[in-house]
């Protein structure tokens, strides 16, 4: 799950591009990049924050109008710098691309590539096999003539040969500006116009808080299976190239998402207050004793709010965050995630003491943040601590952008509620139900039919995960795992 953002405009983009990955930082914390172009390709990324990428020497020399920008959170490669993005080609005419989701056949067709174009992909990062898909065929269809039915033909065969998860942006050199998403639309891509200028400038972003704070209107997702084309007279055309069922990933409402971004026409903050109401019902009927209610922040905090209003109960935030800590369920390494944890959180003891408390989150993954969680509840005094999660159990592999690619990763698979709450300390544990969830997120678009809920039901929508893959692909999260251990133990 990553940030990208892509800017084709008259003006100097730099300011823009770097106030966008600001609002998409939550998106990946690994490392972050940005591209612009003034008659050549100039690029700054690496690893870490945005803020911290980015001195005033390299804002400098980013000159140009137009810019593409990443917010990288690692599923494909281990996280070096090689594997940042912005990549661009140099032949045919120059192309740049950044894109968020996971690519299934990566591997594949990098033998592929070499063995038949004799191209050699230097990273472990998929959208440069993406790259060079779709510059081959650029350069098949286009014969020296880019035009929008070269385009489109271009990203019609990234359809064919690239499967999984993937929303695009590219620039063509002085040729215009293409985004495109998957036809299950499983990774979110939004589309606006800025018409304050004289001349329109354009933007593709992950969220629609980014165009929204950019001063970009006319914002709108672009469609699954579609393409749209600026070229350079500003001129912009746009085409459906592929059918499929649409499943956008329900995981972008219960936690990546910000609450202020609207994606497949879903508020992200109503979506979880939906889901809190939701989840509600279900503890009314469970016969929980609870005295507050305490959300995990952030996320949760909407549907907190929600289920202590339907309860008639108190709602306090009981747990401080610390705001310069990351997220992290994103965070690259099981061994980051539980260090950082207990530095992240703390609790106000007058909130816990002598209460039974209901503490809500997001989510249960692996439990370590649950686990340390109820922990620090139980040392502050409560006298209970039931623990609920309005998202159904994770218990699949998720092999279209969220790190969490084993089953022995979640602490929910073949174990009952009671078995996870002995697990991680509660005196309860309750989950939402997979339908529940389902509901609330479409009500507010019941046009979406239903979601990706691949990591809850293990029906993965491409329909192109076999079980060789799943298996090759938790071999290797494995002997990853064992090598960021093996570093730890080095510091």
């Amino acid at each position: 799950m990553c940030g990208v953002l892509g800017i084709f405009s008259t003006e100097a983009v730099i300011g823009p591009m770097y106030t966008g990955l600001l609002t998409l930082q939550h998106r990946g914390q690994d490392s972050a990049g940005i591209l612009t172009y003034d008659g050549r390709y100039h690029v700054k990324k690496g690893n870490g924050l945005v803020r911290d990428i980015f001195a005033e020497r390299h804002i400098e020399r980013l000159k140009g109008a137009v810019g593409l920008g990443h917010t990288r959170y690692p599923t494909v490669g281990e996280g070096t710098g090689e594997d940042a993005q912005p990549f661009w080609l140099n032949h045919p005419y120059g192309i740049a691309a950044a894109h968020n989701g996971n690519v299934v056949n990566f591997f594949e067709l990098k033998k592929e590539l070499f063995e038949k174009s004799h191209k050699i992909i230097n990273s472990n990062c998929d959208v440069e096999v993406i790259l060079n898909v779709f510059a081959e065929a650029l350069e098949r269809t286009a014969r020296g003539e880019i035009t929008p039915d070269a385009v489109f033909a271009a990203v019609r065969q990234v359809y064919r040969r690239v499967k999984g998860s993937y929303s695009v942006v590219c620039h063509i050199a002085d040729r215009g500006m293409v985004g495109f998403r998957d036809p299950y639309g499983l990774r979110p891509l939004l589309f606006g116009v800025d018409r304050r200028q004289m001349v329109p400038a354009f933007a593709f972003a992950s969220e629609s808080v980014t165009l929204d704070l950019l001063g970009f209107g006319d914002i709108r997702d672009v469609p699954p299976g579609s393409a749209i084309f600026i070229d350079q007279n500003r001129t912009l055309h746009e085409r459906t190239l592929q059918t499929a069922p649409f499943r956008p990933c329900i995981f972008e409402y219960i936690y990546f998402a910000r609450p202020d971004s609207y994606l497949n026409g879903i508020n992200v903050y109503q979506a979880r207050v939906d889901l809190g109401r939701k989840l509600a019902r279900r503890i009314q009927k469970s016969g929980m004793e609870i005295d507050v209610v305490v959300p995990v922040p952030d996320s949760s905090r909407p549907a907190a709010i929600e289920i202590a209003r339907i309860l008639k109960l108190k709602y306090r935030e009981g747990l401080v965050k610390n705001r310069y800590i990351g997220r992290t369920f994103i965070m690259p390494g099981d061994h980051v995630r539980q260090r950082t944890i207990r530095q992240k959180l703390n609790p106000i003891a007058d909130v816990f003491r002598d209460q039974n408390v209901l503490i809500v989150d997001d989510s249960i993954v692996r439990g370590n943040t649950s686990r340390s969680i109820i922990q620090m509840v139980r040392q502050a005094g409560a006298r209970s601590v039931s623990f609920v999660s309005y998202s159904a159990p994770l218990t699949h592999p998720c092999v279209y952008g969220i790190d969490m690619q084993t089953r022995s990763e979640f602490i929910a698979s073949g174990l009952g509620d009671a078995e996870v709450a002995a697990r991680i300390g509660a005196d309860r544990v309750l989950f939402q139900d997979i339908r529940d969830m389902v509901q609330a997120v479409r009500r507010q678009n019941p046009a979406i039919r239903t979601f990706c809920t691949a990591c809850f039901s293990g029906e993965y929508p491409t329909r192109d995960v076999s079980r060789g893959y799943l298996e090759q692909i938790e071999q290797e999260r494995e002997q990853l795992k064992l090598k960021q251990k093996d570093l730890a133990l080095t510091f």
